[in-house]
């Protein structure tokens, strides 16, 4: 699943259509649209969705030794497997 399925998939488990997130983002449905279709949006407009949903969002890498770097919120941490 790539980001543009998981915002599709976030709008439609939140109900709220495409056009209304990209108003909400302060893009024109248009826009946001074609980002969508590129799959080029950014981890910034990643957070300001989460953000407008009400949701979290993070990015992650897992190393063989089981230590993950979250990326999430802005911030980063590495942490221990669990």
């Amino acid at each position: 699943m790539n980001s543009s399925d998981m915002v599709k998939a976030i709008c439609k488990e939140q109900h709220i259509s495409i056009a209304e997130l990209a108003r909400r983002l302060g893009q024109t449905p248009q826009n946001f649209n074609k980002k969508l279709k590129r799959g080029t949006l950014s981890y910034d407009e990643m957070l300001q969705v989460a953000d407008i949903m009400k949701i979290e969002y993070e990015q992650s890498f897992i190393f063989d030794n089981g230590k993950r770097l979250v990326i999430g919120s802005k911030y980063a941490v590495v942490t221990e497997r669990e």
